[in-house]
Order: structure tokens, then C-alpha cells, then sequence
């Protein structure tokens, strides 16, 4: 219950981005500015500013990294296992197996920092470093072989793996930022958390999409249940901290990333079906990820 609690002021945030999108018939426009907004400009100084203030030491975040890389990995494998299971078209298959792996960054931001304040926040800034440029290759990588070259540009200028790169050379040469630049910087990351969450609200969308019932619910599966099982045997494995473990699970738990959907649609790929899917994750781990932050709280 005390996990649920916690959770529960994000969970209402993304309910009330859904019921805006919904109620208030505001533009797909607006909507899509707004989580560029978030995107670009607050998110990428809530990482930067976690990483300065809570001095990640890279010798203690690297148990931590290798976990992440660990756990990714085995959704990869077991994404990459469906395509045997299950009788499924080349082109849903590419486009949805990217759920089973991916995972939505805003949720981790957000629960991240009620877990564990700015030390929170600094691991999920790792885990963002980690599995932001590794899970996105494999991706397009399953949508399109041989084509990353365009994906390797893009990454180096993802603005939450700069942020996160930046805050690692500051920690590096020990920079300290005068007061009124880290105060910017703290103000827009705390608009961060709020306005992202209801931007994943917003951007749940029950799909038309249907069959393939079967690899659906595997892909569900390994994102909401192998990968935070996963989660938890490595950490365990590695000894990782009380909060280390937490985040790591995390990492496991939160649901797909809603920019699955657009790189299935920006790659010819089956939209509707991943929608379906992202959409499906995100309204089942409101159950799911209280049970697994119960367990290792």
C-alpha cells in the first residue's frame, strides 16, 4: 500500500493527460510541442543537474551500468525469441518487438526521484546513458538491418544522453555551477516531471489493431514481468545497493516507450499494432510496477 501511495500522484498525472487529451479536443499539435518541450528543454536539465549534485562516482555507478546492460539484453533476446513462438508478419514483428526492450524514460525520471530524490534521479541519468543509445540500435536494427549509420548520428544528439554525458565531464573537472545557473536549471527540471508525465498520458492511444493476440501478450510479458524478475536476479547477483536495486527494477518494470510508435510509423512499420502494445504496458503497469517496488522496497 505505502508503494501504491507513492506512485499514486504520478499515476493521477498520467490519468489527467489522458482525460485532457480526451476532454479538452486540444490539437495533436499541441500535443506534440509539448513533449518536445519536455523532451529538448526540461528533461535534459533535470539529468545534468542530478549528476553534478549528487557526484556519481564512476567506479560505484559501474555494478550499477552493468546490470542495466545485462538487463536489456535479455529483453533483446527475448523479444528476438518471439519471432520462433509466434507465427507473425515480418513487418508487425520488426515494428513490436521494440516494446519488449524499450522502456519509457518519463516514467523512470519521474519515480526515480520519488524513490530517491537527486539520488534517484543521478542512477536513472546511468541507466538513460546505458540503455537509451544500446536500446534504440537494436531497434532499428530489427526494423531496418544495416541501416544504423542515420541512428549513430541521431544519438549523438539525443538531448537526454548529451545531458547526461555533460554532467559526467562537469563531474569529471569538478565543476561547480554559480547559483543563479544551477537555480535556471533546477526550475526547468522540476517543470520535468509534471508536464512529462502528462504528455504519456496524452499520448496513450487504444489501437484498431488487431490478431496476433499471442505475441502480443509475450511481448507484454517480457517487459512487464521477465525484465524486472531479471532486474532483480542481477542485482541480487551483483550486490547492488538498497536504492541501486530499486532503480534497477524499475528500469525493468515501467512500461514501453511511447516513441516505439514513432519509430514504427517513421520506418514504414505497423503502427496501430505498437500502439496497442505501448498503450497496453502502460495502462497494465499501473498494476504491476507498485507490486514489483513493493517487493524490494
Amino acid at each position: 500500500m505505502h508503494t501504491l501511495l507513492l506512485l499514486l500522484p504520478d499515476l493521477a498525472l498520467i490519468a489527467t493527460g489522458a482525460a485532457l487529451a480526451r476532454g479538452m479536443r486540444w490539437s495533436a499539435g499541441f500535443w506534440a510541442h509539448l513533449e518536445k518541450l519536455v523532451y529538448y528543454v526540461l528533461f535534459p536539465p533535470l539529468l545534468f543537474t542530478a549528476i553534478v549534485r549528487q557526484r556519481i562516482d564512476a567506479a560505484q555507478a559501474a555494478p550499477f551500468a552493468l546490470g542495466v546492460f545485462g538487463v536489456l539484453l535479455l529483453g533483446i533476446a527475448l523479444g528476438a525469441l518471439g519471432k520462433r513462438l509466434f507465427d507473425l508478419d515480418a513487418r508487425r514483428f520488426s515494428s513490436a518487438v521494440q516494446c519488449a526492450f524499450r522502456f519509457n524514460s518519463y516514467v523512470a525520471l519521474a519515480v526515480s526521484q520519488r524513490l530517491g530524490g537527486d539520488a534517484g534521479v543521478a542512477l536513472c541519468a546511468v541507466m538513460v546513458a546505458v540503455a537509451v543509445p544500446t536500446g534504440n540500435l537494436a531497434a532499428v536494427w530489427f526494423m531496418a538491418r544495416g541501416s544504423s549509420a542515420g541512428v549513430l548520428r541521431s544519438l549523438a544528439r539525443n538531448p537526454l544522453v548529451i545531458a547526461t554525458v555533460l554532467g559526467l565531464i562537469a563531474l569529471w573537472l569538478d565543476l561547480r555551477l554559480p547559483e543563479p545557473l544551477s537555480a535556471y536549471l533546477s526550475r526547468l527540471g522540476a517543470a520535468a516531471i509534471a508536464l512529462g508525465l502528462i504528455a504519456v498520458g496524452a499520448g496513450l492511444e487504444p489501437s484498431g489493431a488487431r490478431g496476433d493476440d499471442g505475441f502480443a501478450r509475450y511481448a507484454i510479458a517480457v517487459k512487464l514481468l521477465a525484465m524486472p524478475l531479471a532486474a532483480w536476479t542481477v542485482s541480487q547477483a551483483l550486490h547492488l545497493p538498497p536504492l541501486d536495486t530499486q532503480v534497477l527494477v524499475l528500469f525493468g518494470a515501467v512500461p514501453s516507450a511511447s516513441s516505439c510508435y514513432v519509430l514504427a510509423t517513421n520506418m514504414g512499420g505497423d503502427g496501430p499494432y505498437v500502439a496497442r502494445l505501448v498503450t497496453a504496458t502502460t495502462v497494465l503497469s499501473a498494476v504491476t510496477l507498485p507490486l514489483w517496488l513493493s517487493w524490494v522496497t
